[in-house]
Order: C-alpha cells, then structure tokens, then sequence
C-alpha cells in the first residue's frame, strides 16, 4: 500500500510538473514612440555616449539587468511601417505602409519637384479583406488571442487611416482598448489640457487622445495615466483565468515636447535647455512606466513567468525646428534620425527578459528587424500552428534568446522608403536599403546616388565606400533589385517622363 502510494504522488507530481511545464508565459511589450538608441542611460554601443550620461532611465538598466541587450536592432524609420510590421511580420516592402498614415485615402508625402510617389497603402493594416488602399492581413494579436490569450493595446495604435476597421485595436484581435485610435501623435500629453480634446462643443485637435476622460482637467502626465490605466487592465485579467499579452504602446517620446514637471527640472538642473529638459523628462517619465510595471508583476507573482520585450518604433528625432540650430546630431554616434535611411532612422533600443531563458545582462550584436517579432513572440507564447492570410518575412529570434543559433548569418535585411518626409538632410529622401554582414547599401530613387558603409567600421556612415568596392556594390545592388521585384515593391516615378525609376540593379553606380 505505501509502495502504491508513493507511485500515485509520483504520478501526481508528474503531472502538475508537466501542467506547469506547458503553461503559457505572458507577455509584455513595450513600445517606445520615436526613441533614439542613444536616448537612455543604457549603452547600446561598445561605450557609453554624451547621451547615456545625460539620461535617467534606472528601469530600463534594470531590465538589462535581468535579460539581453541588443545592439543592432532594427525598425522602418517612420511610424505606421514599423507598427503594421510588427504586427503582421511582413517587410515593408511587401505590406506597402510605407509612409505615415492618418486621413482616409490621403497621402501623407510631402511635395517633390521630379518624383510621383507611388500610391501606397495609405490606410494602414485591416482584418477585413477587400478595404482600398489597405494591407488585408491577420494581426498578431488576432493569433494571440486565438490560442488562449487575453490581449490588450494601450496607447498610441497608428495602425490605420481614420474611419477604416483597423483604426480601432478591436478590429485587429484585442479584447481591450486603451486609447488606441488613429493619430499617431498626441494633442497633449497634458491632463490639463484633456490630452488635446476640447470642451464645449469645439473641435478637438486633430491628434487628440481618445478616451481617458476621467483625467480631463487633472494634473497629471499622458504617460502615468495610461500606465495607470494598463494596471486596471492587468487587475481584470486576474479573473479570466488566461495569460496576458500587453502592448503597452506609449505616445512618449514624440512631439509635443510637452514638460513632465515630475523630471523636468532636474534636468534644468543638470544645465539642458528647455527643449531638451522636456525631451529628457519624457524619456524618463517613459522609465518610470516601465518601472511601474514590473513593480506590478513583482508584486503579484508574476515576473517569473512574463516575458517583457522593449522596443522602439524608429530613430529619434532629429531637427532643429525642436533642438540645436546644427541639425541631426542628436543621436550621436548614429547619423541622422527618424525618417532617413540611416542608422540614426532606423537603429533602436531593444532588451528582452525571458525567466529562465535570457542569462542576466547579456548582450546580443546579432542583427534582426521589426517584423521578427511576430514569429518570435508567437513561438515565445508556444503557438506553433497558426494560419494568417499574408506570408510571414519574419524570422524568429527565439534562438538568439536561447544562444542556440544564428538566424541572421547570411540574412539580408531589407527597407523600402519610395517616399517623402521631412526636411532634406543625410539619408532623407526616397529610397531602398540592404544591410548585409557588415555592409548597407542605399540607394536613392531621386538622385541615383548609392552609398555604401561598412557598419562595423564605420558606425557614423561618414565614408561612402561606393568607389573603393564596386564589386560589392553591384552585388547588392543586384540582390536589393531582386528581392524588391520578388516582392512586387513600389517605386517613385520620374514626373518629366512619367515612368517609373530604374531599380538599384538597374543603375551604374554614382
């Protein structure tokens, strides 16, 4: 009887280890809005930068702490193509949302004297097939949900034009809604000001944040409200008996450079202006949401099986219209920002926390791409079959995680950009970029001008080695022209002509 016994707690205890063993993680991630790689007190770099010594972001060292660090992440270089790749694991190229979007079937381009830019998807990403101007696919936290997750957006959406489906975070598999709509900047980050929405019957600002009402006319910052209302979220789970996928998707760090008075003076403190005060104290407020958190599942007993994944949705702002008179030197090292080709555009802040898979602080110099993380966090939330009526270009980084393999050995990287925004300026313009190894080429649809850096060597992008190795610019010229046909890409066209701009490949080098 006591041998009988012991079998049978055997058994038992068998089973709840393999109970245990199959139980889902949650998941955390969290999106930054126009965060640079520099913009942290964490180097993302082989040392640590003018930038990193002027920021506070204890949270964010203390998420490296306990996971890995990745120092050549990649997005698009603007909003809504990084958003709907992430979300639909498809390149740029290929999903079309190569612009920011706003207005139903209006272009966000800016004017150009000799090019017609495409008509690209200026609608953004739906579920529901057959919407003009639109990317038809199946949204990753439509799978999600599918496979036994409670999902749930917070913040800034920027998925979609105003009035289609997918302008609304329901539409696109989410069981809950904060604030997700849209604009893709806020109208305030001031409850003060209701966040941009107005009263007596006027009109709001175009960029107003919807919802959060019981905060109009309070003192308080976008940024703790919307972390506050992810915590309620978080409480309501508690009763669904599932697992939890967050996108805590913050409006912080884009313009307005509204002041969080909680940091701000510390920085006019430290001797910053005004603008760049504003600008730190809303990294730092960002910081703090992080903190808030991952005190929340500390203290709930959840850390210990909530994966958390930072990110940033393209590069930091560059422009004197809100800082120096010199421009786009605020993400030193990198050069440029947001908008442009280069790695100051597109090179972001990423830090991952797996519970017993990522060994605390490390660091990973592999590089990956934003719609990587549709096949990654789809694995990480062990969902192994799933269907989506788009092809996935994703690859996962699960194994880079787990240091088990190298999914970016021999991997291109691809951008297309055959579009207009902001002010002229270094890798600004139209354009296509491969980044293969150690090399990135651009080229440019305007100008017919490629350049060629070696990134390892050469970080800034200040060497144009297009004349020192023509060979390696034929070869990826070659290779950007095949994949961009492969995959039925857009390109400008020339208004003299009327016709469509030669690709790379297509095009001597100058």
């Amino acid at each position: 009887m006591k041998k009988l016994t012991s079998l049978l707690f055997l058994c038992f205890a068998g089973n709840i280890a393999n109970v245990q063993a199959e139980k889902r993680p949650n998941i955390l991630l969290f999106l930054v809005d126009d965060m640079g790689w520099q913009d942290t007190s964490v180097p993302f770099w082989n040392q640590k930068t003018a930038n990193n010594e002027i920021y506070e972001t204890p949270n964010m060292e203390r998420l490296a702490g306990k996971g890995m660090k990745f120092t050549q992440a990649y997005a698009n270089s603007v909003s809504s193509p990084s958003r709907v790749s992430l979300f639909t694991g498809m390149n740029s190229a290929c999903h079309r949302v190569t612009n920011w979007t706003l207005e139903r079937n209006v272009s966000t381009d800016g004017q150009n004297d000799s090019l017609i830019y495409p008509r690209w998807n200026v609608n953004g990403f739906c579920q529901q097939d057959k919407i003009e101007r639109c990317t038809y696919a199946t949204s990753l936290a439509q799978v999600l949900k599918d496979n036994g997750y409670y999902t749930i957006h917070c913040g800034k959406a920027h998925f979609a034009a105003r009035t289609t489906p997918g302008e609304n975070p329901l539409n696109l598999g989410f069981n809950i809604n904060i604030n997700g709509g849209a604009a893709g900047a806020p109208g305030s980050y001031l409850g003060v000001a209701n966040f941009g929405n107005a009263c007596n019957g006027r009109q709001s600002n175009v960029f107003a944040v919807p919802g959060l009402e019981e905060y109009y006319g309070k003192d308080i910052f976008l940024t703790e409200a919307l972390t506050l209302e992810a915590i309620k979220a978080l409480d309501k789970v508690k009763q669904e008996d599932k697992p939890f996928f967050l996108y805590m998707s913050h409006y912080a760090i884009h313009v307005p450079l509204e002041k969080d008075m909680r940091f701000y003076e510390k920085y006019k403190k430290k001797g910053l202006v005004d603008n760049e005060a504003a600008y730190a104290a809303l990294i730092e407020g960002m910081d703090k949401s992080l903190g808030d958190l991952m005190n929340y599942l500390e203290s709930n007993g959840l850390m210990d099986n909530t994966i958390i994944l930072f990110m940033s949705d393209n590069g930091g702002l560059a422009s004197e219209t809100y800082w120096r008179a010199q421009q786009y030197v605020q993400n030193a090292p990198l050069s440029s920002g947001k908008g442009s080709a280069h790695e100051g555009g597109i090179r972001e802040p990423m830090i991952v926390y797996w519970p017993d898979v990522t060994h605390p602080g490390s660091e990973c110099d592999k590089y990956l791409i934003m719609e990587d993380f549709f096949p990654s966090i789809l694995e990480m939330a062990k969902v192994k079959k799933y269907r989506t009526v788009q092809h996935v270009d994703g690859v996962s980084f699960v194994p880079l995680l787990k240091g088990n393999g190298d999914p970016s050995r021999n991997r291109a990287l691809y951008w297309n950009f055959p579009n207009g925004w902001g002010q002229p300026g270094p890798g600004f313009g139209a354009s296509c970029t491969i980044r293969k190894g150690d090399w990135k080429m651009i080229y440019y649809y305007g100008s017919g001008k490629k350049e060629l850096f070696n990134i390892a060597e050469d970080i800034s992008e200040k060497n144009n080695l297009v004349e020192e190795f023509p060979d390696i610019v034929r070869k990826l010229s070659k290779e950007l022209g095949v994949y961009l046909r492969k995959k039925d890409a857009q390109r400008p066209f020339l208004k003299a002509t009327g016709e469509a701009i030669p690709w790379p490949d297509e095009v001597k080098t100058r």
